[in-house]
């Protein structure tokens, strides 16, 4: 091989298996120690990142000059061995002999931004200033681009405005530090004095400006730079550089005008992708995606990442697993971090988190980007352990954490109320000085408010200052929501408005929960108004708020109307809130039917779905209605969260099919204690009182026991008439179990002991409570009154009744029917004066009854069913039969002014025996019939149903406000005993 012109070779070779050969020519030819051919080895070596190799022929030159020594420092910077790049200048300052040059600092100051070193960059600079080339324009830019890439922008302007000259690279590299130092106004400023200097303006120059116009986003000076622009004959990049400015600046349709009149590369059509991406044009940057996939032409790794993000942000998996298999077909599965993390976020945002992990899992080199998006996507999507885990294993595997990974782990640590960890990330932030900007800030405010700890989250609130922003504020008033405090939520929004703060959707939605917890309709209402004036109107999650508000506050009709306004989205939260609403509001038969029409819009019910209308099929004992649920469930793969099993075990507990929720009970993989309360509860419901304290005993031994598991347990023994199991439950709640009575336990107590007549021993119990008792207490010591016709003791109870709740009727009604059973009529008469001048109404009975799928509700009194006519023949019938057999009516609490037939006839009326004697018209012989009432079965038509039982055969289940009746054969379960 002859060498001409080696040094031209070198030149040209990029090939490293070509250059090896071309390195061991020159040696066998002797050229190798020219000093020239060694620069260009050096030089060539690095071209292909071998730095490693370029020093070896830097060692092996008998004596280097200045070109190789300033080649082997650009050699560094060039692979990114910039301390090797300084160590080697600092070498050269000790050998007198060698003449630094202006390349020698040139290549020296670009070492020292590598190494972000400003010690080494001041020493440099004052090793230039001592040798007189200071005015040199190759250094005094290289010391302008080493300054403002250190973040000191000042004295990078000091060195600029003293240098003598200036060329388009001095200018440009001003620019672009003070665009990328945020001063987008000194940079256009400056670009301004440029033109007026006579330089001409080079593509760089305007590559470096436009960050500066994107962030000032006025569009006039977007408009005027695309003027400058149109006005010269710019390559490709300049065009490709509008676009993101037009896009930045959110003048999409500008970015589109200038991409369509274009050339175009590959690097147009990413960043045309990858504005319609941040401006939330997600469709719009498929159809391009889709456009360039159908031209077999190639696209770049911006233009795939962009049509990723657009997928993920719209929920298209579809879409998602389409582009991955376009990635796999072109790179293999190995996928590049660039790549595999906005496919990772697809694919969680799409709730395939398997899928996500599966991406991360055949990830080689895991930085922490891609650890940060992994543990992003856990806790966005509510698996906030995993993302704690994930962050563990991530430090296990030394990778450092960084600003965005704080950002999301913090969350997690909120949610989970893991304040210790919180901390520890928070000294974690103070320990390296990653710095309290808005973003962690607010996280850790957050973190402290949703743990209780407001002190220290108003601390760090306080300490952010200027910086905080309206996230901040939300946070604190989120914070105290979520613990019930309303006040001093209401006080933290209150306080935004006067510093002057613009409330966000976040605001609201955090906000309206507060006049839920205040019961201020007045307040929501007028949030809501300044939610319209907002334009916060249209937001989901406001929406979703505001329907939340007005159905927890008792205005049904506005949520009713916000939820069906026609032309709003609506998502899986907007129909949980509704019916959950309908569920609190009493309106249960509501309830399901929204259900059955979320299924209808192809809304796929959550857990939250679930638990929110199995309560309405319980309450409804719509057993149909529940098993439909059920099946759904099933098919749904949801029977294995535990909240859905408890619900569907208290669903079957209260519709009477206890066994449903005993066998549903022990198939549990999982139970908590919620789980074995509600089997309990139903127990106690069902009159089951024996089975009740023998689960509790069960519960001693393998499971916890709370507050409510002796609500449930003295619940079934005060129906039961278990008084001295009873006693010694309770006795135990201290004794045994450490847990305080509460004044629930008393009231269980009060009407166990009331039921079985002791009232005596029910009043010490009530004077002996180291606490005022409540309406709960009082109420039950009125219901033993009322069973016993103690009409003193009564009188009593009511006195301090009116007192705790002066706007319940029940009460009132209570006494009145002790009254009237004792024969005072007067009292009576006076009793119902004083309800009506004290504007109270008796609450009416209903009962209702599921006939072929069909819940069919009858009021007291309600003569207008379409079918009353053959009920009253049938009732006839049923009436004659039961007096044959002894039946005697009772007329004790029926006014004492009418006929005794009237009388009677009243007692007909009652919604119970209205439901059942429809239901015996509309359903087979022997079939069971279920009812439920509203309020509790009256003595007289509880007497009824055990005769009618026996004369049509039927099993007759009644479930009114305090438990089950179980009538078969003229007997019932409760034993008479209710």
């Amino acid at each position: 091989m002859q060498f001409a012109n080696p040094s031209h070779l070198l030149r040209s070779c990029k090939h490293p298996q070509l250059l090896l050969q071309i390195h061991a020519h020159l040696i066998a030819s002797g050229l190798a120690q020219r000093d020239s051919t060694t620069a260009h080895l050096i030089n060539s070596y690095s071209s292909i990142g071998n730095s490693h190799a370029s020093r070896l022929v830097f060692n092996n030159s008998t004596n280097p000059s200045v070109v190789s020594w300033n080649s082997m420092i650009r050699a560094y910077t060039r692979t990114n061995h910039n301390r090797e790049a300084l160590e080697l200048y600092n070498t050269m300052l000790l050998h007198k002999r060698l003449q630094l040059d202006k390349y020698t600092f040139t290549f020296a100051l670009k070492a020292c931004a590598g190494a972000m070193d400003l010690k080494a960059g001041v020493g440099v600079h004052g090793e230039v200033a001592q040798r007189g080339l200071g005015t040199d324009v190759f250094i005094g830019t290289s010391l302008v681009d080493m300054y403002c890439k250190m973040g000191e922008i000042g004295v990078a302007r000091e060195v600029f405005d003293e240098m003598p000259v200036l060329d388009a690279v001095a200018w440009n590299a001003m620019i672009a530090g003070l665009a990328q130092s945020l001063e987008s106004f000194e940079a256009l400023e400056l670009f301004r004095r440029m033109g007026l200097s006579g330089i001409e303006a080079n593509s760089v120059t305007l590559l470096n400006l436009f960050p500066a116009v994107s962030r000032v986003s006025d569009t006039l000076l977007c408009k005027s730079v695309h003027g400058f622009v149109v006005r010269r004959d710019f390559p490709c990049a300049v065009s490709n550089g509008l676009i993101d400015m037009y896009s930045k600046c959110g003048n999409v349709d500008d970015a589109r005008r200038v991409f369509d009149c274009m050339s175009r590369d590959d690097i147009s059509w990413g960043t045309m992708m990858a504005g319609y991406t941040h401006n939330g044009c997600f469709v719009e940057a498929l159809e391009l995606f889709d456009y360039l996939k159908g031209c077999n032409l190639k696209l770049n790794q911006v233009s795939v990442v962009s049509a990723l993000m657009a997928a993920a942000e719209i929920r298209d998996l579809e879409k998602g697993r389409e582009i991955h298999c376009y990635i796999v077909q072109g790179s293999g599965t190995n996928l590049d971090v660039m790549v595999a993390t906005p496919l990772m976020t697809l694919y969680a945002k799409c709730g395939e988190l398997g899928k996500a992990k599966e991406i991360f899992d055949g990830v080689v080199d895991r930085d922490v980007v891609v650890w940060s998006a992994l543990i992003a996507a856990f806790v966005q999507a509510g698996h906030c352990k995993e993302g704690l885990s994930l962050f563990r294993e991530m430090q296990s595997g030394s990778v450092k954490p960084n600003r965005i990974t704080l950002i999301s782990i913090l969350p997690a640590c909120a949610d989970l109320c893991t304040l210790h960890l919180g901390k520890s990330i928070h000294c974690y932030i103070i320990k390296f000085n990653i710095g309290l900007d808005a973003s962690i800030g607010t996280a850790l405010v957050a973190l402290y408010a949703k743990c209780g700890s407001f002190s220290r989250a108003h601390i760090l609130f306080d300490m952010m200052g200027v910086d905080k922003d309206v996230v901040a504020w939300n946070a604190l008033i989120n914070g105290y929501a979520q613990i019930g405090d309303a006040n001093n939520a209401m006080e933290m929004y209150c306080q935004l408005r006067l510093a002057g703060v613009f409330p966000d959707s976040g605001t609201m939605v955090g906000v309206l929960p507060a006049c839920v917890l205040r019961n201020a309709l007045d307040e929501g209402t007028g949030i809501h108004g300044q939610i319209i004036k907002s334009g916060f109107a249209g937001d989901l999650h406001v929406r979703n708020a505001l329907v939340d508000m007005y159905a927890k506050c008792g205005n049904l009709i506005t949520a009713e109307f916000l939820f069906n306004e026609s032309g709003l989205t609506k998502d899986v939260i907007t129909w949980n809130v509704m019916i959950a609403g309908y569920v609190q509001n009493g309106c249960a038969k509501e309830a399901i039917t929204t259900f059955y029409l979320m299924r209808l819009e192809n809304i796929q019910p959550n857990v939250v779905t679930i638990v929110s209308v199995l309560p309405a099929a319980a309450y409804l004992a719509a057993i149909k209605d529940g098993m439909a649920i059920h099946a759904y469930v099933i098919r749904s793969g949801l029977e294995s969260f535990i909240p859905v099993g408890n619900s569907l075990i208290d669903m079957y507990a209260k519709c009477g099919r206890l066994h449903v929720a005993e066998e549903f009970f022990c198939r549990m993989a999982i139970r908590d204690i919620v789980s074995w309360n509600v089997m309990l509860a139903g127990y106690a419901l069902n009159g089951l009182g024996h089975q009740a304290v023998e689960f509790f005993s069960q519960m001693e031994k393998s499971s916890e026991v709370d507050s409510v598991t002796f609500v449930n347990v003295l619940s079934a023994c005060r129906h039961g008439g278990f008084v001295e199991e009873g006693r010694n439950i309770f006795h135990s709640m201290r004794s045994k179990h450490e847990i305080e009575h509460q004044l629930e336990h008393y009231a269980c107590m009060v009407d166990l002991l009331g039921r079985a007549g002791k009232l005596e021993d029910a009043w010490v119990f009530i004077h002996q409570m180291p606490m005022q008792p409540d309406a709960g207490v009082w109420g039950a010591f009125l219901g033993a009154c009322r069973i016993h016709s103690n009409s003193e003791l009564g009188e009593i109870a009511l006195d301090n009744l009116i007192k705790l709740e002066p706007q319940n009727p029940a009460h009132h009604v209570v006494l009145s029917n002790i009254y009237a059973q004792s024969g005072r009529w007067g009292d009576v008469g006076k009793m119902r004066t004083k309800m009506s001048n004290m504007g109270l109404k008796k609450v009416p009975g209903c009962s209702w009854v599921e006939i072929k799928n069909e819940v069919h509700a009858f009021k007291a009194g309600d003569q207008t069913h379409p079918q009353f006519r053959k009920m009253s023949i049938l009732w006839d019938d049923l009436l004659e039969k039961m007096e044959k057999m002894g039946y005697v009516p009772d007329t004790s609490c029926v006014l004492h002014d009418v006929e005794e037939e009237e009388k009677e006839s009243f007692l007909y009326g009652h919604s119970e025996r209205l439901a059942l004697v429809f239901a015996l018209l509309n359903t087979e012989p022997r079939v069971p019939i279920q009812i439920v009432k509203n309020l509790r079965v009256c003595p007289d038509c509880h007497t009824a149903m055990k005769f009618i039982s026996e004369i049509t055969a039927r099993r007759i289940i009644a479930r009114d406000s305090n438990r089950f009746h179980h009538f078969e054969n003229g007997t019932c379960s409760c034993k008479d005993y209710w």
